[in-house]
């Protein structure tokens, strides 16, 4: 469950999709709670999937910070509102009457690559994923971080400029305000303004990588500014944790080999030698379904993914 879209599917235990469905989270037109109810009836909603697969249990991955006690939402920011605090787990577990595990969206997507991608041999896997926002997790030591009460991994907020952008977490310089979807429009958008070239308001991310891939120059400077700011966020990180990878999901990772190259350039220029050499920075195992399966993946093995 993402800040734009919602990702559903019926996945068996070796994390094939077996049917799957999206839709727009509609977060400030409808509650979040809501919206998830309605994309879980829509996908049993036909007899022949409902027949045909007994569901052992719900696994949901979603935006913001997950209570791992509980399951509840213990904080999401203004691109979801009223999400903090919802009761997710318990709403979920009533509806439908089965179990329900709940994590962080970018922790789910960690264990995908995990079991089924290219993290399957390692033991430590920092995970980035690049959508509304920017969210991640950490995977050391042979589990995932959870930290005190689950928020371990917040990385979208770790400061890459700190006389930089305000950030709607109240911090400045954020990675999300330079490296999400929403940033790098917004980013756009002010270029364009300060341009005067052409109305900007209706300039998505998408659009701008487009751009950026044609050698437009407005947005082949907002994406250096963006290259840069993941470089600098990968180059800490990497000297922080020293993974063996670096998985970096989302749509707008959905860009291709140039992108990721310049992503390795960044943060190569950027670190130590003795730290980046042998880390590989890769795009995530099945794409935006990624998370979906992770998600799936909590209620086969519930005790060695989560507490609840």
């Amino acid at each position: 469950m993402g800040g734009t879209k919602i990702h559903a599917g019926i996945v068996d235990g070796q994390g094939n999709v077996l049917h799957s469905i999206n839709l727009p989270t509609l977060a400030g037109q409808k509650k979040v709670p809501e919206r998830i109810t309605e994309v879980i009836e829509a996908l049993l909603a036909e007899p022949s999937i409902r027949d045909a697969y007994p569901i052992q249990g719900i696994g949901i991955g979603t935006a913001g910070q997950v209570n791992r006690s509980d399951g509840s939402i213990r904080f999401a920011s203004e691109i979801l509102p009223d999400y903090t605090g919802v009761p997710l787990k318990r709403l979920v577990e009533e509806r439908f009457g089965v179990p329900v595990y709940v994590d962080n969206d970018v922790n789910v997507l960690v264990l995908t690559e995990k079991t089924l991608g290219t993290g399957r041999e390692a033991g430590h896997i920092l995970c980035i994923a690049l959508g509304t926002g920017v969210g991640g997790a950490v995977f050391a030591e042979g589990r995932l971080v959870h930290g005190a009460w689950g928020g371990a991994g917040e990385l979208g907020h770790l400061s890459v400029d700190f006389n930089g952008l305000p950030c709607v977490c109240g911090g400045v310089g954020c990675l999300e305000q330079y490296a999400s979807g929403t940033g790098i429009a917004k980013r756009m958008q002010a270029k364009l303004l300060s341009l005067g070239s052409e109305p900007a308001s209706q300039v998505d991310a998408r659009e701008v990588l487009s751009r950026w891939q044609s050698g437009d120059p407005a947005a082949v400077e907002v994406m250096d500014e963006t290259f840069a700011a993941l470089g600098a966020a990968i180059s800490s990180l990497i000297h922080t944790l020293n993974p063996e990878m670096v998985v970096i999901g989302g749509g707008v990772a959905e860009a291709g080999e140039p992108f990721f190259e310049r992503i390795r350039e960044e943060t190569a220029k950027r670190s130590m030698k003795s730290f980046a050499e042998n880390v590989k920075i890769v795009q995530a195992h099945q794409g935006n379904f990624s998370g979906m399966i992770g998600a799936a993946l909590q209620v086969f093995e519930p005790a060695v993914h989560s507490e609840q």
